[in-house]
């Protein structure tokens, strides 16, 4: 039975959204009657979370789903385009502008796509918006700001505070009141906030007007409330209502000008953080402004290695990290790389506030700068290796924390480390696919720093394997022969495959694979020692067997790429190994080994998809489904075909374009309905694309029962 399909990328919510009901309505209303809405409002009033709710209950309408794209960990604008295609999960293997290959994806789909916090990326938001919206009319967009795009045909919802209780004795003040029998959706929230901080919790007529006023002097404002209620813990209503009346008084003999402008519940915001900030002890305080260096999410060895001082002691990091998760200054965010922590956007800006003033911006800069070179450069090492999965999720979960070290590197022309941090990503930009971004940095890195030297040399390698991969033939030769001369003469035996490596592959590319065969062979078949260039021996294996592919040497191509599975298996390794079965898989079926070819191909999917290698999933799909053609299991074929179709679409362009791709997808297609006709076909394919993605995969990874004779069969490299 076909799984439910997912389409989409929407966060859980982690906490139930209190309210609401009147702005989720009118949310609705604007999205149906306009492309664009921005959510906006102060910062702490619950856009995010509204957005996210609206955005959940929109997605059934677009077929091609609803996509969640966060701004708040990029700090530069030319990161954009590159979130986007994250979002999308696109990889497209062309050398176009990347904001081009998001428009053309979604031209002829329709989606939702909600940008997340924009106010510091306003400009490149709109623009952006501008161009996507022009090209793709299925599109909608709903975005956060704390102030509106300004386009012509954007509808904005201000986002007021959530209304408070009414004063029993006056109906003055300011803020919104509620009235009537149901309680305040501020008071809601408030209380709720409570009894997750203090089990058993109730709201009694004796600390309901307490509470009520606490809420009114926070003027309903969410964030405000759920740091209050973290103090509740420790303190009664009436002694936090005196504190922030102190705080209000201190507020107002000395920040009155700098207030003036604010609507009262922004000096709300500001009162409550602030007075959250005066509560913490001095060490939290520090680590609290030290932790808003980091974009996105962290671990506590990350917030340990980068915060820790003679000032703060490591053995601390820990209880800190706890303490401010205790007191709503942290989110605890638990995913597959493990325990991570998040600072909401306001409370990091407050910390840089208070970073800045302390002096130490610049030197925390550096240390998360280094901390994450440091961690780059064990991946590296590491990759081809038993901890390859580990590193993978771990540099994932990094992205947008290297992302940022490497802007940092660039803001302060620090070529030098910048050519370091991207040559040291290689597998990041090349295995998990995100050569654009690479491409992007590796570009801006070696323009600023021109100096010879091993830094250079391994980014030149890097940056020219991203032009391989993006089918820029002229610019991974250029680099290949700079490489080449670069390392000549070095003790390091790694460099001289790389070198060869990246010369053959681009050959290979390029449609040249005679003369690339003789660039692979110029070097020994056996590894080399250790070096800074630990994979260049596999991915010239890998290039190796394909060419001999490409050539019609099928059997050599098989003996070449066992022997990388080999190699791959003594390593412990998953990345190479799942390209080298997807090679035994080609080699098998031109060989006529049709049923080895189908298990070969199960077994690369198996280790493209524990890697999330959307592009190798793809292409193990393919081959498979040749593989069960070959064998008359069309209506299995089809339904292969319809799950590899699936990941494709993800990716931009089917097949990435390529004429062999698509020709041996085509006769596939061509022989399964000639088997079973073009009815039962299009069932089987109907089917199979009905079922949701991982369920798919999951059939796809199960062998058939059986393996009728071979027939003839599809070409799948044409």
């Amino acid at each position: 039975m076909a799984g439910e399909r997912r389409v989409g990328n929407l966060p859980e919510e982690t906490d139930c959204l209190v309210g609401r009901r009147t702005e989720l309505a009118q949310a609705a209303r604007l999205c149906a009657r306009s492309r664009l809405v921005t959510v906006s409002g102060v910062g702490g009033v619950g856009k995010t979370r509204l957005a996210r709710r609206v955005a959940a209950g929109l997605q059934p309408q677009f077929a091609d789903g609803a996509w969640w794209v966060e701004l708040s960990p990029l700090s530069d604008g030319s990161g954009l385009a590159y979130a986007l295609a994250e979002a999308l999960a696109l990889a497209d293997q062309t050398t176009r502008p990347m904001l081009e290959v998001v428009a053309e994806y979604l031209a002829g789909r329709e989606v939702l796509l909600v940008w997340d916090t924009c106010e510091h990326l306003i400009e490149d938001c709109r623009q952006s918006a501008a161009t996507l919206l022009t090209v793709a009319p299925g599109l909608r967009i709903l975005t956060t700001s704390r102030r509106p795009l300004g386009l012509h045909l954007e509808e904005v919802l201000d986002l007021d505070p959530l209304p408070v209780p009414a004063p029993e004795t006056d109906g003055g003040g300011s803020g919104h009141r509620a009235s009537g029998d149901e309680p305040a959706d501020a008071l809601v929230l408030l209380a709720g906030r409570i009894a997750q901080a203090v089990p058993g919790f109730t709201v009694t007529d004796a600390n309901r007007p307490e509470l009520a006023a606490l809420c009114r002097r926070l003027e309903g404002l969410p964030l405000a409330l759920e740091l209050a209620a973290a103090r509740l813990r420790d303190m009664p209503a009436a002694e936090l209502n005196k504190r922030l009346d102190d705080r209000y008084a201190i507020l107002g003999n000395t920040e009155t000008e700098d207030c003036a402008a604010d609507p009262p519940w922004h000096q709300a915001l500001r009162t409550a953080i602030g007075w959250s900030h005066e509560l913490c002890t001095p060490a939290e305080r520090l680590a609290w402004a030290r932790l808003s260096v980091f974009a996105g999410t962290f671990d506590a060895e990350s917030a340990s290695r980068v915060l820790a001082d003679e000032r703060l002691p490591a053995r601390e990091v820990p209880h800190l990290l706890s303490s401010l998760v205790r007191d709503s200054i942290l989110q605890w965010v638990p995913s597959a790389a493990g325990e991570r922590y998040r600072m909401l956007d306001t409370l990091r800006d407050y910390g840089a506030f208070w970073l800045r003033g302390l002096g130490e911006e610049g030197m925390l800069r550096r240390r998360h700068r280094d901390y994450y070179l440091a961690r780059a450069q064990a991946a590296d090492a590491a990759w081809i290796g038993p901890e390859q999965l580990t590193y993978y999720e771990q540099t994932v979960a990094d992205h947008a924390n290297l992302r940022a070290a490497l802007d940092y590197c660039l803001a302060e022309r620090d070529g030098h480390s910048a050519l370091e941090l991207a040559g040291a990503l290689w597998f990041l930009w090349y295995a998990c696919g995100f050569p654009h971004e690479g491409r992007h940095y590796l570009d801006r890195a070696l323009a600023l720093d021109t100096a010879p030297g091993p830094a250079r040399a391994k980014a030149q390698w890097t940056c020219g394997q991203t032009a391989i991969n993006l089918g820029d033939t002229e610019t991974s030769l250029r680099l290949g022969a700079a490489f080449r001369a670069a390392v000549a003469g070095e003790a390091d035996e790694s460099a001289v495959f790389a070198a060869a490596y990246l010369e053959g592959a681009a050959l290979a590319v390029h449609g040249r694979p005679a003369q690339a065969a003789q660039a692979l062979d110029a070097v020994p078949h056996t590894p080399p020692n250790d070096g800074r260039y630990d994979a260049a021996w596999f991915l010239l294996q890998a290039t190796r067997a394909f060419v001999h592919v490409l050539t019609g040497q099928f059997t050599d191509a098989l003996a070449v790429a066992e022997e990388l599975c080999t190699e791959c298996a003594r390593r412990g390794e998953t990345w190479m190994r799942a390209w080298g079965d997807y090679l035994r898989a080609l080699a098998a079926l031109k060989l006529g080994r049709a049923a080895q070819a189908a298990a070969h191909a199960r077994t690369a999917l198996d280790g493209k998809r524990r890697l999330h290698d959307s592009v190798g999933m793809a292409m193990s799909l393919d081959v498979l489904a040749c593989a069960y053609v070959t064998c008359g299991h069309a209506e299995l074929a089809a339904r292969t075909l319809s799950i590899g179709e699936q990941v494709w679409h993800t990716l931009g362009t089917p097949q990435m374009g390529s004429p062999e791709l698509v020709a041996a997808r085509t006769a596939c297609e061509q022989q399964a309905r000639r088997l079973i006709g073009s009815g039962p076909y299009e069932a089987a394919f109907d089917a199979g694309y009905g079922t949701d993605l991982n369920t798919g995969i999951t059939e796809a990874l199960t062998a058939p029962d059986t393996f009728p004779a071979a027939s003839a069969h599809p070409d799948p490299t044409a």
